[in-house]
């Protein structure tokens, strides 16, 4: 969910991937042909390139789709154009890879989306802030400008949260829309903005320039928790309910290849990740590979390592939807996502599960 991400080579996919899809995608896997052939999923992230949302990309290069069955074509969102969530909403694809606290937000609007894998525990961002700024807590933000990816996006709510959470009132803070990478930098740099809430690699780029440093982590489940209260159910694949009702073969085939990452990831190293994923994710105009191993090394701790929803997860995400004003009606939470595929692909491949699975209520 969060935007926009870094324009490397990857952002070609979208292109490739949107040019001819129809209104309605509800027929990508049925278009595969009888039973027994491999159906094709679309699946659009909110930054392919962006460390929060590697596992999609991971799942590619490790050629777990493939060995689990299912076509998954990625594509990834495009600085000013549609987001992931809107793209699945609308039926340009099938599912997204996105935040989880959309589910929520679509059912306040009383639209059915939800959640079917949780890939994260923590947003995997970072209030980076110039050194005189003075910002060391959601506290301090009152009379600062902040920068957001996009406003509207994750990084918006999370901000908002952050302040309200220590009493400050929106009209006490100025938002703007700083976009990632280089275009966060350089308003940092510039002076444009006091902060930006960003993601890795950009927080290593961030760091090595000297533009700003880390004033408060939701990098991490732990730091998450100890910043907004219990775990924040992140990066995710969310898809409309009524295309996984008629479609839960190839939702399985999708969550059982992205469980197998995340056990993956949790048994290998951040080198070893970084050496799996394309070369432009890593090494390009932000960083080094090694900056990129450094950065992964040190916030990898926001990976679930089973693809299980945590419990009170759903709970800490409505809350901040609820605080910051985005939802103000009742929603049920057993709606909005389902441990059920993530439990089935554990059991099948006899993973142990460690995460404590969220119940109905979140």
């Amino acid at each position: 969910m969060s935007r926009r991400p870094v324009a490397v080579a990857a952002s070609l996919l979208t292109v490739l991937a949107l040019g001819t899809v129809s209104a309605c995608s509800g027929n990508s896997s049925a278009s595969s042909g009888g039973s027994g052939s491999t159906p094709t999923v679309k699946l659009m992230a909110g930054g392919l390139d962006k460390q929060i949302y590697l596992p999609y990309q991971l799942a590619q290069q490790l050629g777990f789709y493939k060995k689990y069955g299912v076509n998954v074509q990625l594509s990834t969102e495009q600085d000013g154009g549609v987001g992931a969530e809107e793209a699945m909403a609308s039926g340009q694809v099938d599912m997204a890879g996105a935040w989880y606290n959309h589910t929520i937000e679509f059912q306040a609007k009383g639209k059915a989306v939800e959640d079917v894998v949780q890939l994260s525990g923590a947003p995997g961002e970072r209030e980076m802030c110039t050194t005189k700024s003075g910002v060391t807590s959601g506290a301090d933000l009152k009379g600062k400008t902040l920068g957001v990816t996009d406003l509207g996006s994750g990084t918006d709510t999370l901000t908002q949260f952050l302040a309200a959470k220590k009493g400050v009132k929106t009209s006490q803070y100025h938002r703007i829309g700083v976009g990632a990478g280089s275009t966060a930098i350089a308003a940092l740099q510039n002076g444009k903005v006091d902060c930006v809430m960003t993601t890795q690699p950009t927080v290593a780029a961030i760091q090595k320039k000297g533009v700003g440093a880390s004033a408060i982590d939701l990098a991490t489940t732990a730091g998450a928790t100890q910043a907004m209260g219990g775990a924040y159910p992140a990066a995710s694949v969310i898809a409309r309910t009524d295309w996984v009702n008629s479609h839960k073969d190839a939702t399985q085939k999708v969550v059982d290849a992205l469980v197998a990452t995340m056990h993956w990831i949790n048994t290998h190293s951040a080198a070893d990740i970084a050496n799996k994923l394309p070369a432009s994710f890593v090494s390009n105009q932000l960083v080094t590979k090694a900056d990129y191993i450094s950065a992964l090394t040190q916030d990898k701790g926001q990976f679930l390592p089973d693809g299980i929803m945590p419990a009170g997860g759903p709970k800490t995400s409505l809350a901040t939807e609820q605080l910051v004003g985005n939802v103000k009606g009742s929603v049920d939470l057993s709606k909005t996502f389902t441990n059920d595929f993530a439990i089935q692909a554990n059991k099948t491949e006899g993973f142990k599960t460690t995460t404590t699975p969220a119940g109905p209520n979140g």
